[in-house]
């Protein structure tokens, strides 16, 4: 089993930036990637970024390319997701997810098996 804790969102205005941090904890050698995914009010959850734990590779969704940036530390076993020049429309529940998704399903939520309870990013026009 692999536990999975976000935290660092929060209110701020169009513009501004925000980081959040992902702990895991548990079984994580059994997982290859790790992922950012949010949900807004009404709609699906969509995918936002993912790395693998090995060399570090990622992806990002086209809305966030040039804005956001995911990392990580494999000593702690933490990923991070730095977002910057924030918009209205990235107003989400943003969650942390681990898994071994194969390369067609690692920008999908059945990709990823374990996931966190999700923090809040609200971004005031």
């Amino acid at each position: 089993q692999v536990q999975l804790v976000e935290s660092g969102g929060g209110l701020v205005q169009a513009g501004g930036s925000l980081r959040l941090s992902c702990a895991a904890s548990g079984r994580t050698e059994r997982t290859y990637a790790m992922g950012w995914f949010r949900q807004a009010p009404g709609k699906e959850r969509e995918f936002v970024a993912s790395i693998t734990w090995s060399v570090g590779t990622t992806y990002y969704a086209d809305s966030v390319k040039g804005r956001f940036t995911i990392s990580r530390d494999n000593a702690k076993k933490a990923v991070y997701l730095q977002m910057n020049s924030l918009k209205p429309e990235d107003t989400a529940v943003y969650y942390c997810a681990a898994g071994s998704p194969t390369r067609s399903r690692l920008g999908t939520p059945r990709g990823y098996d374990y996931w966190g309870q999700g923090t809040q990013v609200t971004v005031s026009s």
